[in-house]
C-alpha cells in the first residue's frame, strides 16, 4: 500500500489516480494526524507526503514514522535545501519540487519498495 499525505485534494486525487492506473494500490489523507489516526500504517509500505501540511508537516510526519521503517518520498511546492537536507538524512527516498514529472515520482516509488 502507498499513502499519500497532502492537504490539497487535487495533488491527492491526481496522485491516486496515477498510482492506481499503475497498479499501486493507494490510499490518500488530508492532514498527518489522519494518516496518523487511521488503520493504514501497519499495511503502508511507502509514504507520499507533502512537507507544509497544516498541523504536523512532512518531517514531523517522517519522525513519528522512524520506528516503523516506512519509505518516504516529500513532494512539495516549496521546495527548501535545509528541508531537504533534513529529510534525506532522515531517511527519505527522494524529496520532488511539485510540479514533479510522473516518472521522477514512479523512479522515487519503484526506488522505495525495492528498500522495503
Amino acid at each position: 500500500m502507498i499513502s499519500i499525505v497532502d492537504d490539497d485534494p487535487l495533488v491527492r486525487d491526481a496522485t491516486v489516480d496515477l498510482l492506481n492506473s499503475l497498479g499501486y494500490p493507494a490510499l490518500a489523507f488530508g492532514s498527518a494526524e489522519d494518516f496518523l489516526n487511521s488503520s493504514e500504517i501497519e499495511a503502508t509500505l511507502c509514504l507520499i507526503t507533502d512537507q507544509q501540511l497544516p498541523g504536523l508537516d512532512g518531517l514531523g510526519l517522517q519522525n513519528k514514522l522512524a520506528a516503523n521503517h516506512i519509505a518516504v518520498i516529500f513532494i512539495t511546492a516549496f521546495p527548501n535545501a535545509n528541508v531537504q537536507e533534513r529529510a534525506m538524512k532522515a531517511g527519505a527516498t527522494a524529496f520532488l519540487a511539485k510540479p514533479f514529472q510522473e516518472a521522477d515520482l514512479v523512479r522515487a516509488i519503484e526506488t522505495a519498495l525495492v528498500r522495503q
